[in-house]
């Protein structure tokens, strides 16, 4: 199996060593010399990418790809792999057995706190995620122009070593807003690492929820993390009077429980299906600082 993943960044990772563990090759991109050297040490064949232009390198590199990611955000000229590569994918890369693409619950938008499956018509509220939900249907176009199945992982807030509750309390950025029934689902980046790889393994195409059992007011999160480190919690702030950056606020403005069951139905086990078991083993594990 030799793995390409475009945009290898902190979910990138996670799926580059889900698939070495398994004997994988895989090539990353980035957009820094310093990063690469990073991914070099990590034992990922890493190439410089700005989403402009396909380097000759890069390009020779894309020609033995089996299974690509896709984990870019699109622009508003769309997505940039698409952009260079979608209409001459399987001649750039001819040995190409599998396509997958990193995406969002928020192509979903709101619904009031009710849960929301695969089927489930997107209504994005938000310029990124209608982008999102562009860029998912391109790629699945690709992949049923090519005869290559194309699976979409919709992602849900995504946590794990070095980004998490604990972190945020050490720094002080910690905050418990309260809005009335809002809930958030999330997802820990390893578990964004197997499910790449088992849908990669079995060749399944399609839309695929990647997210937790447990979806939850946010509060509860930065409580629980203060409880495990035995630190205070900050105090709580009505959402409504608070200080939030309008990218931050538009996040509140949807509120949705999503539901992972197809994934499961599929076979696949998450390692961390609940906050409380996850954050308690990154204490104890003590990666939470990565």
């Amino acid at each position: 199996m030799d793995v390409m993943i475009f945009g290898c960044g902190f979910s990138g990772k996670a799926i580059a060593e889900a698939f070495i563990a398994d004997g994988a090759r895989v090539t990353g991109t980035t957009r820094t010399d310093e990063k690469a050297a990073a991914l070099r040490g990590l034992g990922i064949n890493a190439f410089l990418f700005d989403g402009e232009t396909l380097g000759n390198d890069l390009s020779v590199a894309m020609r033995d790809t089996t299974h690509l990611v896709q984990s870019i955000a699109p622009r508003e000229s769309g997505d940039p792999l698409i952009g260079l590569a979608g209409a001459r994918l399987r001649e750039m890369m001819p040995k190409l057995q599998w396509i997958g693409y990193l995406s969002t619950v928020g192509v979903y938008g709101d619904h009031k706190g009710n849960w929301v499956t695969e089927d489930t018509p997107c209504t994005p509220v938000s310029g990124r995620s209608k982008e999102r939900l562009e860029a998912e249907d391109g790629w699945m176009a690709i992949g049923a122009k090519n005869n290559i199945p194309a699976a979409v992982l919709r992602l849900s807030g995504i946590y794990g070593p070095g980004r998490n509750a604990f972190c945020n309390l050490e720094r002080g950025t910690a905050r418990r807003l309260i809005k009335k029934d809002q809930v958030f689902n999330r997802i820990r980046v390893e578990d964004i690492g197997s499910a790449t790889r088992f849908l990669a393994e079995r060749g399944l195409g399609g839309v695929y929820n990647v997210t937790d059992d447990l979806p939850g007011p946010p509060q509860d999160v930065i409580v629980e993390a203060a409880r495990l480190l035995g630190v205070e919690p900050p105090p709580e702030q009505p959402f409504e009077t608070a200080e939030l950056t309008p990218m931050a606020r538009s996040f509140y403005g949807e509120n949705k429980r999503v539901s992972n069951a197809k994934l499961k139905a599929a076979g696949f086990t998450f390692a961390f299906p609940t906050y409380p078991a996850s954050l308690a083993q990154l204490k104890q594990s003590n990666s939470w600082r990565g």
